[in-house]
């Protein structure tokens, strides 16, 4: 059976389902001999007949059924093939493997809302990570893109800036300084922060806005959840560096203020990274697009946070 062809099959299969060569020749808008010739040719390769006739009618021999059984899964699965490098080359039905990092979780799932109201049928892939194995991801070639708050400087990648990162510094509603107006960096390091563990993006976002003023800050606690830093600074257990985009429910609950402090909103910016030597598959590159064209104004939406007077970094 090595050299039967996937022609013969098909054209098997036709007649055995109408058990007719003339109504098979018809379907696959063949001669009849061309069908009986490739009947004859699959025949010669399984070394058996697989049809007899019996006056006028043309019934399956016992190796004739073993061989349509085969035959139609193997067709089956052919059609699958094709049915998977169809969804491959086109948006509709591709699946999109994306990961981002947890600063992102507030937000992230209303973006891939939208994008799959835009392109029904996408399957989605989503990781929630720390930037580290979020990298680890990219360079095992386990992901197609990455959404991250810095642009990455490793060898083989490619990070685009699509939407900025605000970043404000929170307190409890009843903190000493809540309703100041423009205070000084330095006069908010009196007080003790809540901070993200070393190696998450808003630690690593905390050490590029306060430059070489971290040095000054004083640790109450170091939790690895925004959101129980979040019930840590509502308990009054100190202050806080977030993300504007991870706050809305607790300011419009009135749990939690933002400080006035100058030069804040701290503005970052969000990237989409990408391995240089990585193809994207239509879906990708349609997801990657639409966050370069709608991800800012999108975000800001789903957040309803609006920047003040901030400044750019």
């Amino acid at each position: 059976m090595r050299h039967a062809t996937l022609r013969q099959l098909k054209v098997f299969e036709t007649v055995a389902r109408r058990l007719s060569f003339s109504r098979a020749a018809e379907e696959l808008h063949l001669s009849q001999p061309a069908v009986s010739t490739q009947v004859k040719q699959l025949e010669i390769h399984a070394g058996l007949p697989l049809f007899e006739q019996l006056g006028k009618r043309v019934y399956l021999t016992p190796a004739g059924q073993e061989m349509l059984r085969h035959a139609r899964a193997i067709i089956n699965q052919f059609r699958e093939v094709e049915e998977s490098m169809a969804q491959l080359k086109g948006v509709s039905g591709g699946m999109l493997n994306v990961a981002v990092v947890t600063a992102g979780d507030y937000f992230f799932p209303h973006l891939l809302a939208e994008f799959n109201r835009h392109h029904e049928g996408v399957k989605l892939k989503f990781v929630l990570s720390n930037r580290e194995t979020l990298l680890q991801n990219l360079a095992d070639n386990l992901i197609d893109l990455a959404v991250m708050v810095h642009a990455s400087a490793e060898d083989g990648l490619i990070s685009e800036s699509f939407a900025p990162h605000p970043y404000v510094i929170v307190a409890p509603t009843d903190h000493p300084l809540a309703g100041e107006k423009n205070i000084p960096l330095k006069e908010v390091l009196e007080y003790s922060f809540i901070i993200r563990e070393a190696g998450s993006e808003t630690c690593k976002s905390m050490h590029e806005v306060f430059a070489e003023n971290y040095a000054l800050v004083k640790v109450a606690l170091e939790i690895r959840s925004t959101e129980a830093i979040k019930q840590a600074v509502v308990a009054n257990m100190g202050i806080a560096f977030l993300s504007a985009y991870n706050i809305n429910l607790e300011l419009e609950l009135g749990n939690l203020v933002i400080l006035d402090v100058e030069e804040f909103p701290a503005i970052l910016n969000w990237y989409v990274v990408q391995r240089k030597d990585k193809q994207l598959t239509p879906v990708a590159q349609a997801f990657k697009d639409f966050l370069l064209e709608q991800g800012a104004s999108l975000i800001q939406t789903f957040t309803r946070f609006k920047t003040k007077g901030s400044a750019s970094r």
